[in-house]
């Protein structure tokens, strides 16, 4: 079992007079800087003048510089922009300000597992994680609760980089939850798995392919939206919950008997041989190869993709039905069913 450690195990005390910078003030980086404010630390923001990040990062009250001038005064260094530009940043506008006694920290391992980012030996390398989006990690700060976070250590060049990184983690709020000890690689290629196999890319084309199953076979394609996407809210709600046995309890017996008699029919040996080969694909950086050529070549693939996906048949219906259902844009509408027996 993994190590779990929480509030008593961390002391923020140890970054008190310490400036920590954020590089990119998006979501993330939003959730995790006013944390730090709140907790006393001193927080410099690193976003590019004339964006939208730049614009919220001056309402929230901080003083926003360039990434170069972030990484020269800070003593720890959060780069929390998108992935494949972290590499680009780190050469051109951190690399060059990194001495012994810095630390750098990251959110997600990418760029240091797959090595495009090569940090200093000198310098502590460290990971924490929210396990959770940048918004879900401040309002659940200011409801004094927080977000389970992953604490990974690449390099100890101090000897103190765990306590520095718990100590961060329990300034956002993750030791209020629970921090579990993993590595980069493991963080990293697991996330990326889980994105493709199952929760982006799995779930997005299971929806699809249930969709045009549907409307092929005549049925109208307003029910087929019904049954294979929008009711997919009820059904997550329930997991997220209670676990898969507790969404069981939440459906009818009907559609729970269903899920124990046809699930693996749709999802078989072929659908488990293709996750071990993405697997493989993350794991040997086929895929963080691929995705860095991409972005160099200006996302002709990924654009394509895109377009793709914006102009399907499911996409239509869905806009069509969504407008008909004011409560999805309005905070203040329904909120998930507790029991979702009637709906399946």
């Amino acid at each position: 079992m993994a190590k779990i450690y929480y509030d008593e195990d961390a002391d923020i005390g140890l970054l008190k007079g310490k400036k920590i910078a954020i590089i990119g003030y998006g979501i993330q980086g939003r959730g995790q800087g006013l944390n730090l404010r709140d907790s006393g630390l001193e927080v410099i923001v690193g976003q590019r003048k004339g964006s939208k990040n730049y614009d919220q990062a001056v309402t929230d009250g901080f003083k926003p510089v360039t990434a170069d001038e972030a990484a020269a005064s800070a003593d720890i260094i959060q780069i929390l922009t998108q992935d494949h530009l972290q590499g680009e940043i780190y050469d051109k506008n951190i690399a060059p300000h990194l001495k012994a006694g810095k630390a750098m920290l990251f959110s997600h391992g990418f760029n240091i597992h797959f090595g495009y980012i090569k940090p200093p030996k000198e310098i502590d390398v460290y990971m924490i994680a929210p396990k959770g989006p940048g918004a879900l990690v401040r309002s659940q700060f200011e409801e004094g609760g927080g977000v389970p976070c992953l604490v990974a250590i690449y390099q100890d060049a101090t000897g103190n980089a765990l306590k520095y990184a718990l100590a961060y983690a329990k300034a956002i709020g993750g030791t209020r939850a629970g921090v579990i000890e993993t590595s980069f690689r493991e963080e990293t290629e697991t996330d990326l798995f889980g994105e493709q196999a199952v929760l982006c890319g799995g779930l997005s084309e299971l929806i699809r392919a249930g969709y045009e199953t549907l409307v092929e076979a005549g049925y109208q394609p307003e029910m087929a939206y019904f049954e294979c996407l929008h009711e997919v809210k009820l059904i997550v709600d329930a997991i997220f919950a209670e676990g898969l046995s507790g969404m069981h309890r939440r459906v009818s017996d009907t559609a729970e008997y269903g899920d124990y008699t046809r699930g693996k029919r749709v999802i078989g040996n072929q659908a488990r041989l293709e996750m071990k080969k993405i697997l493989e694909e993350i794991k040997s950086r086929e895929f963080a190869k691929e995705w860095i050529e991409e972005n160099k070549k200006g996302r002709p693939n990924f654009n394509k993709l895109r377009e793709a996906c914006d102009h399907h048949p499911v996409e239509k219906v869905g806009a069509e039905l969504r407008s008909m259902m004011h409560w999805i844009k309005n905070p203040s509408g329904p909120k998930p069913a507790q029991e979702v027996k009637s709906a399946k």
